[in-house]
């Protein structure tokens, strides 16, 4: 990796300010932001995905935003390929890949590689719905720990998606996922990374960043967001999109199931559950380098340290511009 360029990978739970550092980052550095969201891909999503303002994207290239229809699914393999073509193309305008989200799959798929994981099949997931229904989503959970205890021990009880996927997985393979995932292939992300992640120092805190988030997404309107996707593209509830953290509690709020207190309540747990799956990830992610997102100071020290990688990687590398600080 002697000869390849640069590459910033910016990552951190949901609430935890990556997508204000970036572009306190993009007014230093010579960078174009990539954005490594599952949710961001979708177009008409936005309140809910808190994506980047119009403004933000005048100032700053953004890539990998508004790529499909909420119709449509996406998947890392995608995501893998889509990611570099832009960042090879960033690179060559003498320029920086800045890789930015919470997505931690996307990331692992980036900087790893793909899995031999089988195609989803449409009956096997029929019938583990189905015994869903029957015995409920922990008793799933509980079946998938006898089959793969490695991949159930990083999954919540109720994490209905990806039970489902691994059970699928172990019974389209007899393998479990665990297993599989770790006999990764395909080439290795075609950059020198520079890995930066953010966590934070006090929990509860970062809690109450994701309170206000969420209150925030509710007063810019994201249930009539979802309401209008839901008249525009003729959407379910089972599609990918419509189970994203905040698009399912409005989608269950609009069809009656309750309340907004409550919705603002079930959005606001949701919304941790997957901060804390993602701080799970980070913290098991090695050679980043970890900063406080509770900081007062984390923009001056995150560019400092970035800046030192770089100016290490300098001599071996090509393809981008430097810009001198202040």
């Amino acid at each position: 990796m002697v000869n390849n360029p640069p590459a910033i990978l910016l990552m951190g739970p949901t609430a935890s300010g990556k997508s204000a550092l970036a572009m306190e980052i993009a007014a230093r550095l010579p960078v174009e932001i990539v954005s490594v969201d599952s949710a961001q891909v979708y177009r008409g999503m936005n309140v809910g995905t808190a994506k980047p303002s119009a403004a933000d994207r005048a100032a700053v290239p953004h890539h990998l935003l508004d790529v499909i229809d909420p119709t449509e699914a996406y998947s890392a393999a995608r995501f893998r390929d889509d990611a570099i073509a832009a960042s090879l193309a960033i690179a060559a305008r003498g320029r920086i890949p800045l890789l930015v989200g919470g997505t931690m799959l996307y990331f692992r798929t980036l900087t790893q590689g793909l899995s031999d994981l089988p195609a989803a099949d449409a009956g096997v997931r029929a019938a583990i719905d189905a015994e869903a229904t029957r015995s409920g989503w922990p008793s799933l959970h509980a079946a998938l720990a006898r089959v793969d205890p490695e991949t159930a021990a990083r999954l919540e009880p109720n994490d209905a998606q990806r039970i489902q996927r691994a059970l699928e997985v172990h019974r389209l393979t007899g393998e479990p996922m665990s297993r599989l995932v770790a006999a990764r292939r395909g080439t290795r992300l075609p950059f020198m990374p520079v890995e930066v992640s953010l966590l934070p120092s006090d929990r509860a805190a970062l809690h109450r960043r994701i309170a206000q988030r969420f209150e925030s997404m509710l007063a810019a309107g994201l249930v009539d967001e979802v309401a209008d996707l839901r008249a525009r593209y003729g959407l379910d509830a089972a599609m990918p999109s419509m189970r994203c953290v905040g698009y399912r509690q409005a989608w269950e709020h609009l069809d009656g199931a309750y309340d907004r207190n409550t919705l603002r309540d079930r959005g606001v747990f949701a919304t941790r559950q997957l901060a804390k799956r993602q701080l799970t990830w980070l913290r098991s992610w090695p050679g980043t380098i970890e900063f406080d997102c509770l900081d007062a100071h984390l923009a001056g020290k995150v560019l400092a340290a970035i800046e030192c990688e770089l100016e290490r990687s300098r001599e071996s590398t090509s393809g981008y511009a430097s810009r001198s600080t202040p």
